[in-house]
């Protein structure tokens, strides 16, 4: 409700931790009634799923660390890399299914592996999570080896279904649009 308060500036705060992020505050009634924000909430909106997550500023030990951490975790994009800090967010995703380009992001096709599969997830926004899995982290060697893969096998996608753990696996010369697409509606189908 204060645009000047302790609250508003630790919002600030976290807002320039993280420039990529788009962040707005509002001391509105209309646009806090209309999003349902009572005082003193950060709400994020993941375009991803259209999920909603709230964290409560009237707690005084939040800072903007744990708002900047809050974010982090939470925040899910078009395309959401792995990794110990945003695997809370994909757990709790709304999205059932996930679809996972594990792949090396030292290699130098990587930019344009990268560019067609961020093509691809437009085409399935609302239907699948896709999740970028770097072979390079040693955390993530086990999600590697959950999809039967090793890391000569890669660059790989691996679509998955969380409520029956139903999983498919197609290794890849090629990261196109068209195989993404033609993976993924032969999974769904």
């Amino acid at each position: 409700q204060e645009p000047e308060s302790q609250e508003a500036s630790r919002f600030r705060l976290a807002a320039d931790r993280i420039p990529e992020v788009p962040f707005g505050l509002s001391t509105s009634p209309d646009v806090l009634s209309h999003y349902g924000a009572v005082a003193n909430t950060v709400k994020l909106f993941r375009r991803v799923d259209n999920a909603r997550r709230d964290l409560d500023l009237n707690n005084k030990d939040i800072d903007a660390e744990k708002i900047t951490r809050f974010v982090r975790m939470n925040e899910l994009r078009l395309v959401t890399e792995y990794n110990p800090v945003t695997a809370v967010g994909v757990m709790q995703s709304s999205s059932q299914l996930h679809l996972l380009l594990l792949t090396d992001k030292k290699s130098s096709k990587h930019p344009e592996r990268m560019s067609n599969y961020r093509a691809a997830a437009e085409l399935f926004k609302d239907k699948i999570l896709f999740i970028l899995v770097d072979s390079n982290l040693q955390s993530n060697e086990r999600i590697v080896s959950y999809f039967r893969l090793k890391k000569s096998q890669l660059p790989a996608l691996a679509i998955f279904h969380a409520p029956d753990e139903e999983q498919d696996v197609l290794t890849l010369d090629e990261v196109s649009v068209e195989r993404i697409q033609d993976f993924c509606n032969r999974f769904l189908q």
